[in-house]
């Protein structure tokens, strides 16, 4: 049995992938942005061991989501689900003055990641559009460019990969890996997605929880339990290298060593 924590698991995919473990007899501690949508998720998923509660719009919140889930313990595997969708149409800036894309999908997994203790195995939650994200990094919080929802979705998504590879780089006890869980009718999806929705959280509970030495490698990238090609840019160890020496100037956390 392992214990796996699962960010943005009230509901979506992330309750669909938390309720795969549970049913399989894992230990799950789910994560909400409010005490409502905690009730809920906990009412659905009645077997959860706890949820974690905190808004990853602001750093202060999501270090103080970081610190809840350090005292509950260690944890075998952490799914980093969260995410705010590609249709924006407005920039929305958070109480740090970031694009709220920015931060919920790019900046809190990032703090998490750094924050947390760290875990056996990590998986970070991509997207088929992350291969349109912009591997320059110019621009990360939309200060000069006019704002456009789908692209910064995109460039998140790729930030996500390039933590991932990243983790697997430097931290060699650890399984780091990311992945798409294709294109589903969620919420953020909508209901004209034409892929499997039964097929969208098998992944991440496989690479979270699996024997199988194919799902017990580092630095990979998924669709559907099979490797498939990411963004050319995203295993360049500079970019990540730019990448996480961005995100600890803007929030002033550090990824330990």
């Amino acid at each position: 049995m392992s214990r796996i924590f699962i960010t943005g698991s009230a509901d979506g995919l992330g309750q669909m992938v938390a309720k795969l473990l549970i049913a399989d007899g894992h230990q799950v501690v789910l994560h909400a942005r409010n005490e409502q949508r905690a009730r809920d998720a906990k009412s659905a998923m009645p077997k959860a061991e706890t949820v974690v509660v905190g808004d990853l719009m602001t750093i202060a919140a999501t270090k103080e989501v970081a610190s809840k889930v350090n005292e509950l313990g260690d944890f075998d595997a952490i799914i980093h689900n969260a995410a705010i969708g590609y249709q924006e149409p407005q920039r929305i800036n958070t109480a740090d003055n970031l694009p709220h894309v920015f931060a919920v999908n790019s900046l809190a997994p990032f703090i998490l990641t750094a924050l947390i203790k760290r875990p056996k195995r990590l998986v970070y939650l991509s997207s088929a559009l992350h291969r349109d994200g912009d591997a320059s990094l110019r621009d990360l919080l939309w200060t000069e460019r006019c704002w456009n929802g789908t692209q910064a979705y995109c460039d998140s998504k790729l930030h996500d990969v390039l933590l991932a590879f990243t983790v697997s780089r430097r931290w060699k006890d650890t399984l780091s890996n990311s992945l798409e869980p294709g294109w589903v009718a969620t919420k953020m999806g909508g209901p004209n997605a034409p892929d499997d929705l039964s097929l969208a959280p098998k992944t991440q509970a496989w690479l979270a929880v699996s024997n199988d030495a194919k799902a017990k490698v580092t630095g990979s990238y998924f669709y559907h339990g099979k490797p498939r090609e990411v963004h050319p840019m995203a295993k360049s160890a500079k970019v990540q290298d730019d990448l996480i020496a961005a995100c600890e100037r803007i929030c002033g956390v550090q990824l330990p060593a």
